[in-house]
């Protein structure tokens, strides 16, 4: 696991779903995009500091009714290059440039935390009114303290490129990224997962694109434009999350038009890792609901 970037040819062996797996150019990265499956096109959107192995599990179950589209997020995973800033308006908008590069239209879009956030910007920013499908939602502002110290703290992390090479090393010994997960989501994920977030954590690249991601994130705006998303809109909380406090899911919700709230029971911020079925049952469900299947 020797570079400063994961590798396809190596990092990349036994990736989740690489069958599925093709590079595609847009908006100035080199994206790892995954797609499988057929009939109305699903876009599933992760999280900070994620990749698509997040989606290693629900992606399978999705395909037996849509085209799942994922792709790692600019700075994550296997996708590199240098173009919008990582801003919540950027993301969304280098995004948009890969869905227009293979001339793609969701009839759907999901999201995991971060995700949500740059998939509703994603939306807005089209006018779309396709249904949005949020898990463990990251929609609002950090309460408090946090809301000042958070985006200060980013930046001092990214503005040291000793921080990533320590991260990244400390994530190499053994347990390590498990514990940490544990610790910062409430998930109890499987070995397969851990051995992924293991292997990205491990490359200083990886840790500093969800670094930069961090640092560049703000939420005030997106807040108050979610009483003009129009799409219908499913938010899922997880019970044991400890990363996105309850309330923050509740307030979004209660600023969406046309929301729906679900709860998984027992799971933590990576609910759809822990419960993939049980996701995967959430999105199909709603999305025909919505005439969509």
């Amino acid at each position: 696991m020797s570079g400063r970037y994961p590798d396809w040819a190596t990092d990349g062996k036994d990736w989740p779903n690489r069958t599925a797996s093709s590079f595609v150019r847009a908006g100035g990265y080199e994206w790892h995009v995954q797609i499988m499956g057929s009939g109305p096109i699903c876009l599933l959107i992760h999280g900070t500091g994620a990749a698509t192995h997040s989606w290693r599990d629900v992606m399978p179950l999705l395909a037996k009714h849509y085209t799942v589209v994922a792709m790692d997020l600019p700075g994550h995973g296997f996708t590199k290059g240098t173009g919008q800033r990582p801003t919540l308006e950027g993301m969304a908008t280098s995004v948009a440039a890969l869905l227009d590069e293979m001339k793609l239209t969701p009839a759907f879009v999901v999201g995991h935390s971060a995700g949500v956030a740059i998939g509703t910007q994603l939306l807005l920013g089209r006018k779309w009114q396709i249904p949005l499908i949020g898990f463990t939602p990251a929609l609002m502002p950090f309460p408090g303290l946090a809301a000042r110290l958070f985006p200060q703290l980013a930046k001092m992390l990214f503005t040291n490129p000793f921080v990533s090479i320590i991260f990244s090393r400390m994530a190499q010994a053994p347990g390590q990224t498990a514990k940490f997960l544990a610790r910062a989501t409430g998930s109890n994920i499987d070995t397969a997962g851990a051995k992924y977030y293991t292997r990205l954590f491990s490359k200083s690249g990886h840790c500093d694109g969800a670094i930069r991601m961090m640092a560049n994130w703000r939420l005030e705006n997106l807040r108050d434009q979610l009483s003009n998303l129009t799409s219908p809109t499913l938010l899922i909380r997880a019970s044991q999350d400890s990363a996105i406090p309850k309330a923050a899911v509740e307030d979004a919700a209660a600023l969406i038009p046309d929301c729906t709230l679900e709860v998984m029971e027992k799971l933590g911020h990576l609910a759809h890792e822990e419960d993939p079925k049980q996701a995967a049952d959430s999105i199909t469900r709603f999305a025909k609901k919505q005439g969509i299947g």
